[in-house]
């Protein structure tokens, strides 16, 4: 089954001092890139993320989100006396200077210098807890994987649906060669009535079988019917067949087009423009398959 790029997974991880949440977008991209918006993570466990979701997810502009929520005991800083008691003796020597006693007041305003207040939080991802981090970053990408199941089940139906339906519209095609032909002939022979030209009937079956040879498209009906072909084998047969499927569609939209430039008739220039408008919504779609 095929796999879309876009995907969303989260999962939650209890640590000892609160609850690590991790968050896994993505969307579609030629190759792996892989952005962790958060400080959270270790520099030494950096690598480690990045090729876990290299391997699991393969392809995609995927972003990685940890964020944390401290719990009621997690959360408590621990006040720098040394600091504070230094300060206090710093102003006790001022105080005592203008004759005036410390009061709460200018303890409270101590208490929210910089340097006391914004402590430097301990590393809230350790290799203590990293088991912990590990798992949920693994249930994220659990997720996330299966979130691509599901969309790239939506897209497989949409994309074959469409192929199918430019495989009956070339059978329309067919359906009015014969058409076509008598076109030609009529228009052919309505030409030499007006110039009052009398051909020789076999010499003009000579020149309009040579002319119809030049609008000919029996090559492309064979080559767009195996690229279908092949494009369905792709789909239902590679683990990730997105970036083939660019280049089959590619070969699809050949045919086609050279089928527009022999068809030489209203009808048929009309399916083509179909076809044509049924092959570049595969190519969007085919745009977002792993």
């Amino acid at each position: 089954m095929i796999r879309s790029m876009t995907g969303y997974g989260k999962a939650e991880a209890q640590l000892e001092n609160g609850k690590l949440t991790v968050e896994i977008r993505s969307l579609n991209a030629k190759s792996a890139d892989i952005n962790i918006k958060s400080t959270l993570l270790p520099k030494d466990k950096d690598l480690i993320v990045r090729r876990k979701l290299a391997e699991r997810l393969q392809r995609g502009t995927i972003d990685v989100f940890f964020t944390f929520e401290a719990s009621a005991d997690g959360s408590a800083r621990q006040i720098p006396l040394a600091l504070v008691k230094n300060y206090l003796a710093q102003l006790q020597g001022v105080s005592e200077h203008k004759g005036e006693a410390i009061d709460a007041a200018i303890l409270g305003a101590v208490l929210r210098f910089p340097d006391v207040t914004d402590t430097k939080k301990a590393d809230i991802i350790t290799d203590a807890n990293w088991p912990v981090v590990e798992k949920a970053i693994d249930a994220a990408l659990d997720a996330i994987e299966n979130y691509r199941l599901t969309e790239g089940a939506a897209l497989e139906k949409d994309v074959t649906g469409r192929v199918n339906l430019i495989l009956s519209l070339y059978d329309e095609v067919e359906s009015l060669e014969g058409e076509r032909i008598e076109a030609v002939r009529g228009k052919l022979l309505k030409s030499l009535e007006e110039l009052q030209l009398k051909p020789n009937p076999e010499r003009f079956e000579q020149e309009l079988i040579y002319y119809l040879e030049k609008y000919d498209i029996n090559e492309e009906k064979v080559r767009l019917r195996q690229h279908c072909k092949y494009f369905m084998e792709t789909l239902a047969g590679e683990p990730y067949p997105g970036k083939k499927l660019g280049f089959i569609i590619q070969e699809m939209g050949r045919e086609i087009n050279t089928t527009g430039s022999k068809a030489n008739h209203a009808g048929i220039q009309q399916l083509v423009v179909r076809m044509k408008d049924e092959l570049e919504k595969i190519r969007e779609q085919s745009m977002n398959i792993l």
